[in-house]
């Protein structure tokens, strides 16, 4: 276990006893009534390593990045207040928004040009308590920074005596972000997809079984989580909360594996999606934003995702890439490579999913494969 844990460990330990001196831990603990809560890792000053790597959107394209992290939480919140306040342009209510589904896949659709809906967008991340790393209204793509979601923490007497000026000696152990992209799936009406990517941090052990330092490790996607974004998103764009919360929990339909892995060669291959091409579009448009990708451009007419990808093995070791993932070196020390991502429909049920490189040949290398393989994991899930 690194000093810094220890360190957390040892002060909350001092604070549990100073705390059951007052005749505070016989108290119950509970938990919050809110199911998210989060805390930017941004909003820390300098290098903050206990903080997951971001593998790919935090340091990829620094033209995208809003805030540097040298403002404080409580600075950066107060003048989130103050633009909000001043916006004008703050839609009171949309007629003709609704949640659709496609097996257990929600997004919302809404009778608005995508350009009326990204600053609203952004705005809700921000007041949700997220920093933005990547905010481009070109490509109607918006990615938060990695967050703590304190709705996890229990909320007990203990914590509340002791107050938020040391509310840092809780951890999760856990942290999100999310993605956003907006399609405009025909004239006046624009889709809207929230994903999320999760990290966990485990223990390494010695041969003894002692914990020695910990990693931050990927956990599963949470569709409730995106869920729960979907139903705050639809509110603060006009809709009552009870409206909302109905049309997320919906029931959702089958869930029909759609993808399959086609190897034609030792590194030659491709997918096949039993869906036509808006329904492969859509499904392929998920499993990027859901994997170790960014999307840099799109061009639905050609079926093309224009992609860049780090691969964790090219990163060397993870201390190593914590360091480079903080610094202000150069983004090609993080060997990102881009990669075409192109759909393509095979018959009114059918569609076809390739990986080419940078320059429009077919990609037929081990990694190729690699993004393949990657693709048509979150596509069967």
């Amino acid at each position: 276990m690194n000093s810094m844990q220890l360190l957390r460990k040892h002060c909350a330990a001092l604070l549990i006893l100073f705390a059951a001196s007052l005749g505070l831990v016989g108290c119950k603990s509970v938990t919050s009534n809110d199911t998210v809560d989060y805390k930017s890792a941004g909003a820390v000053r300098g290098p903050n390593l206990s903080y997951p790597p971001d593998l790919i959107t935090a340091q990829a394209d620094r033209r995208y990045i809003v805030q540097d992290g040298s403002a404080t939480m409580s600075e950066y919140n107060a003048a989130v207040k103050k633009s909000v306040q001043t916006r004008k342009n703050v839609m009171t209510g949309i007629p003709g928004m609704r949640i659709a589904r496609d097996g257990e896949r929600r997004w919302l659709v809404v009778e608005k040009p995508a350009p009326e809906l990204y600053p609203q967008i952004k705005d809700f991340w921000q007041e949700n308590g997220f920093l933005l790393v990547i905010d481009s209204p070109s490509t109607g793509i918006m990615e938060t920074d990695w967050a703590e979601n304190r709705a996890k923490i229990a909320q007990d007497f203990i914590r509340s005596a002791i107050g938020g000026a040391l509310d840092s000696l809780y951890d999760t152990g856990e942290r999100d972000k999310y993605k956003t992209r907006l399609e405009v799936s025909k004239p006046g009406e624009t889709e809207v997809y929230i994903t999320q990517r999760g990290a966990i941090e485990k223990c390494t052990t010695d041969s003894t079984g002692s914990c020695i330092s910990t990693i931050w490790t990927a956990r599963p996607n949470d569709p409730e989580l995106e869920a729960a974004f979907l139903a705050r998103l639809m509110e603060r764009l006009g809709m009552t909360q009870e409206q909302a919360k109905a049309q997320v929990a919906a029931p959702l339909g089958p869930k029909t594996p759609k993808a399959k892995l086609v190897q034609e060669g030792v590194n030659t291959a491709h997918i096949e999606m039993a869906a036509g091409f808006d329904r492969a579009w859509r499904d392929t448009g998920l499993a990027l934003d859901r994997s170790n990708f960014t999307v840099e451009d799109r061009n639905r007419a050609n079926g093309v995702y224009y992609v860049r990808y780090v691969n964790p093995k090219d990163l060397g070791d993870t201390k190593g890439f914590f360091t480079n993932l903080f610094s202000s070196k150069d983004d090609s020390s993080l060997k990102a490579k881009k990669y075409l991502v192109v759909v393509k429909a095979a018959g009114d049920n059918s569609s076809t999913v390739y990986v080419q490189d940078a320059d429009g040949r077919p990609e037929n290398t081990a990694a190729g494969l690699q993004l393949l393989t990657l693709l048509t994991e979150q596509m069967s899930r």
